[in-house]
């Protein structure tokens, strides 16, 4: 059901999923906003249960589905035309909203299938809706091919000049999540805090003290890395890419991150891709920081 008054934006796509409920609307919120930083169109999923569920409607007789196809429609439609009417002028950015019978994860990885960036909400509806495992937004970070941003409610207020905080380890997945960062930092108007963390913590071991360095070589090393990494990065976004803070910070890295990005806007992690191992393990620093951090986590899959 296209809604839009926008005129073919060729700016990509951002796909979003609503259902109803305040992490639907505000990752609604945030996607719209996006789009219209960008110049994209936005698609608006909203999925409806056509099995049996824990805990959630069942629709047997396939004579109810068209009815509940439209309802569920009209409902996202009617959501999309409260959040616009509360937006300032300015956003207004072409618009389709669909609803799809089926899993909301499942359904929402397929539709950004050609999308440039997936939104979803912290929490959604249904009976396990505060559970991890399961959740529409944990299977969406761990099976799209484009970057999502989980849409977490802040803790406090946002800092003037904004700012976006990534993570940095060297790897190609934090090299994703810089080019990433320095792009929506620069649609926003914002500065980059680029985080490398360091702990001698992380070697279990007694044997390692035999030739692990001293922990100021240890913060040196990750600091000449993160500024290598990041000036690389800026030399390939060109003229105007946004100034970088680099910053080498002992502690954990989920840990490290999560605090860095108190007031951010946007905090940028580097998935795991699509190989064997994309599925994000309990207590990785993209899942940490999709738990807790105090504004929305942008995760982006290696490779894209």
């Amino acid at each position: 059901m296209p809604t839009g008054t926008g005129d073919g934006l060729a700016g990509g796509r951002v796909v979003v999923g609503v259902d109803g409920s305040p992490g639907g609307r505000a990752a609604l919120v945030w996607a719209l906003a996006a789009a219209a930083r960008a110049g994209a169109s936005l698609r608006v999923v909203a999925a409806f249960p056509v099995e049996v569920y824990w805990g959630d409607p069942v629709l047997i007789d396939p004579q109810h589905i068209e009815a509940v196809h439209a309802d569920t429609e009209a409902r996202a439609g009617a959501v999309l035309d409260e959040v616009r009417g509360e937006l300032p002028a300015g956003s207004d950015v072409a618009v389709e909203v669909v609803a799809m019978p089926g899993r909301a994860g499942r359904e929402l990885v397929l539709a950004s299938e050609d999308a440039d960036l997936l939104v979803v909400g912290n929490r959604g509806r249904g009976a396990v809706r505060s559970t991890v495992f399961g959740s529409v937004a944990l299977h969406c970070v761990t099976h799209a091919r484009c970057p999502v941003v989980v849409v977490r409610p802040r803790s406090e207020a946002a800092l003037t000049p904004p700012r976006v905080v990534v993570g940095l380890d060297g790897s190609e997945t934090s090299q994703h999540a810089l080019e990433r960062a320095l792009l929506e930092a620069g649609r926003l108007g914002a500065a980059v805090t680029a985080v490398a963390a360091y702990s001698p913590e992380s070697y279990w071991s007694d044997a390692y003290e035999v030739f692990i360095p001293p922990v100021e070589q240890l913060r040196e090393d990750a600091q000449r890395g993160a500024e290598e990494e990041v000036a690389r990065a800026r030399e390939a976004a060109g003229p105007g890419a946004p100034a970088v803070d680099v910053q080498a910070v002992e502690g954990v890295a989920g840990e490290v991150l999560v605090r860095q990005a108190e007031g951010a806007e946007l905090l940028v992690v580097g998935g795991r891709g699509h190989g064997a191992v994309r599925e994000l393990l309990l207590g990785s620093i993209a899942l940490h920081c999709v738990l807790h951090a105090p504004c929305p986590v942008m995760v982006v899959p290696t490779g894209r």
